[in-house]
């Protein structure tokens, strides 16, 4: 796998959407890259920049996944998710790995939970589930 970035500005953009490839993406904004979403749970590593985590960790998403406690893209730096949501937030296609366009989320935490799907499980994407939710805010 190619290392993190040094600096947000180095992430590369996504030519069909025009927004920032953060590190749990390879290929496009819109999926996410199951390998780089198991590192950033494993690794402790930001979604965005790939960089180790502190705290608080910030995971960006839906107000489903928010009412779920459940969580597709992987846990990122508070700054790195602010950083993000502002160059997503208005893309024309769902992108983060959300599967519709989505009023966006912010939550913070101080830490978390990583599921595996299970064979039966209808949505077969691994979730990142907070334990200590700090804040919550719409976007």
């Amino acid at each position: 796998m190619d290392p993190a970035p040094r600096e947000l500005s180095e992430l590369a953009i996504d030519p069909a959407l025009g927004v920032p490839l953060p590190f749990a993406c390879t290929e496009s904004a819109s999926t996410l890259d199951s390998r780089r979403v198991t590192q950033c749970a494993l690794s402790r590593v930001c979604g965005v920049c790939g960089r180790g985590l502190g705290r608080p960790i910030a995971f960006l998403g839906s107000i489903d996944e928010t009412a779920r406690n459940a969580f597709h893209f992987p846990p990122t730096h508070l700054p790195c998710a602010e950083w993000l949501l502002a160059r997503v937030r208005r893309a024309e296609q769902p992108v983060l790995g959300q599967l519709t366009q989505t009023d966006w989320v912010l939550v913070t935490t101080a830490g978390f939970e990583f599921v595996r799907a299970g064979r039966d499980d209808h949505d077969r994407r691994a979730t990142f589930q907070p334990n200590s939710v700090l804040t919550t805010s719409s976007c």
